[in-house]
């Protein structure tokens, strides 16, 4: 039996803490009726610090759906524990790692795994936060009042939903993916805080709130190419993707390429994290790029590789001229440094 102060979640252990609006059964030690609990208004619980942990550990017991990766898209148990995470506290999961490492197809991985539909906002350095939103097409509805038929005092017709004002608008749960936010501008993260917050906007020229009636899942990735503000970290789940282990690495390759011959993946595998480990390099390879580069090792009938200065198609590998000559002085024992 639970001890006075907590509340039970079957199958969670217990969440420490009181429950605001539930009497004084903590200071008296009497032990909370699991049957009340069903009682309890929803304002008080509402304003309360615990009530977010109640409730969704309880979700979590009884009907939550976990993410553990599918057949195309391998996970570890750290990056499967931080999207499980950002669901059941509903905030957004923001995923960092080297390009190349998967950071997008996550997205596309929850969304199959859950059987969610997938919303995509690419980020530009010309993005605006208000883009993701709506946009209100100004352009359409004056050439409408000029040459069409159309009522042009509907304004609604040409509101257009921006990713994210779709998926606050959508009757069903989905997955939003904020793609590479660290390429906005540095106040675009700032300017995301309060609808990402309350999950709803307000469009000025229709007088319409448009409120989330099923909270998105939402998944931002970075490159860090620049700092995010800690107000927005704050609200986000964060996992840091690691660059796969060998072991891991050769799973990946044979989801991608199942029928190649396991000693040219063994091969390549140990030419890919040698050249990896090379000094100097200003781009590594990722693992997009050695999925890539066996393709076409398997596609030209190349059985075997090794590490040496006339490699196969290491413009697949290496993608700036100072790595290929960084590359080819460290092969041939030339400068050590050359500018």
């Amino acid at each position: 039996m639970a001890s006075a102060g907590t509340v039970a979640v079957a199958g969670t252990g217990t969440v420490a803490g009181t429950v605001a609006g539930t009497g004084t059964g903590a200071d008296t030690g009497a032990a909370v009726d699991p049957a009340r609990l069903q009682e309890i208004p929803a304002h008080p619980v509402s304003r309360s610090p615990i009530r977010r942990s109640v409730i969704t550990l309880r979700a979590m017991a009884d009907d939550f759906q976990r993410f553990s990766g599918t057949s195309t898209y391998l996970t570890s148990d750290a990056l499967e524990s931080a999207v499980n995470c950002a669901v059941v506290l509903e905030r957004p999961l923001l995923i960092r790692g080297e390009p190349g490492t998967g950071k997008t197809l996550l997205a596309e991985a929850v969304s199959e795994s859950l059987r969610m539909p997938l919303l995509r906002w690419n980020i530009r350095s010309t993005t605006r936060a208000q883009d993701g939103l709506y946009v209100y097409d100004t352009v359409q509805r004056l050439y409408d009042s000029r040459f069409g038929d159309k009522d042009v005092n509907d304004i609604s017709q040409y509101i257009k939903l921006g990713p994210m004002g779709e998926a606050f608008n959508a009757e069903e749960r989905v997955v939003l993916l904020i793609d590479e936010i660290d390429k906005a501008d540095v106040e675009f993260p700032n300017d995301l805080l309060n609808e990402l917050d309350r999950m709803q906007f307000h469009v000025d020229e229709t007088q319409q709130d448009i409120i989330a009636t099923q909270r998105p899942i939402v998944i931002i990735t970075s490159n860090a190419e620049k700092e995010l503000p800690d107000a927005f970290l704050r609200r986000c789940v964060f996992h840091f993707i690691d660059f796969p282990t060998p072991e891991l690495m050769n799973d990946i390759v044979k989801v991608h390429h199942p029928k190649v011959h396991e000693s040219l993946v063994d091969q390549a595998l140990k030419t890919f994290y040698e050249i990896r480990g090379m000094r100097r390099l200003r781009k590594r390879p990722s693992t997009s790029e050695l999925v890539d580069w066996i393709a076409v090792l398997q596609r030209a009938g190349i059985d075997s590789v090794k590490l040496e200065e006339n490699l196969p198609f290491l413009g697949a590998l290496l993608k700036k001229e100072q790595d290929l000559v960084a590359f080819a002085d460290q092969l041939s024992g030339g400068r050590q440094w050359r500018s």
